[in-house]
């Protein structure tokens, strides 16, 4: 990851470049559009990434994981509808991009991430910026019992199901945002589920994506 957090003229207008490109490509939502130019994508990735940083790409992180794309951030982010001052737990903490992206549309972000070391390379970073994320180093699948109930849930790998533990954790009229693997084991479908006031959960399909898979324990690549 990129050991300097200097934000410049030229970062911030990739950035706005990279905004009218998501634009283009269906995201609609002006708060998401607005929280994707405040964060620079840059200061998450290995130097010699940073060139690259506002292209519509996902790049390599360590650790076998991926920075997911920015269209994919603004998509899943949308898709889970957060307003101001919402608890969101994400599942993957990963580079703490998307973390970023929640805390700065005003959401209080608890994030959990499985792979030690990424946890303490990403957590260095994240307490450099002015972003308020709460990281924890757990299994994702797990939860954080501890803070719920949470407004909203995001999964940032793709899942074989819907963890059971998360559903709990999930206020009534909550809704988590899940790449759940498809049938044919090539790649997830993206789904919105929202939790009824009976309990049963309303799934709806947003098209097909290419997650890392959501793993369960710590790790120590």
């Amino acid at each position: 990851m990129s050991t300097s957090l200097e934000d410049n003229y030229r970062h911030k207008g990739l950035r706005k470049q990279l905004v009218d490109l998501l634009r283009t490509k269906g995201i609609t939502d002006e708060a998401v559009l607005n929280a994707i130019n405040e964060v620079p994508r840059h200061v998450f990735l290995d130097s010699s990434f940073v060139e690259l940083a506002y292209q519509d790409k996902a790049f390599p992180i360590g650790s076998g994981q991926t920075i997911s794309q920015p269209n994919t951030v603004a998509f899943q982010t949308q898709l889970l509808k957060v307003e101001k001052g919402m608890k969101v737990l994400e599942i993957g903490t990963g580079s703490g991009y998307q973390a970023c992206v929640l805390a700065a549309l005003g959401a209080k972000v608890f994030s959990i991430e499985r792979q030690r070391n990424l946890f303490f390379k990403t957590k260095e970073i994240l307490e450099q910026l002015p972003f308020k994320v709460k990281t924890f180093l757990g299994d994702g699948y797990e939860g954080l019992p501890t803070y719920q109930p949470f407004d909203r849930i995001i999964i940032t790998a793709g899942a074989p199901s819907i963890p059971e533990a998360l559903v709990k954790q999930m206020k009534v009229g909550g809704i988590m945002v899940i790449p759940m693997d498809n049938a044919e084991g090539d790649g997830q479908t993206m789904l919105r589920v929202t939790k009824m006031d009976d309990g049963s959960l309303k799934k709806e399909e947003f098209g097909d994506f290419k997650f890392v898979p959501m793993l369960k324990e710590i790790g120590n690549d």
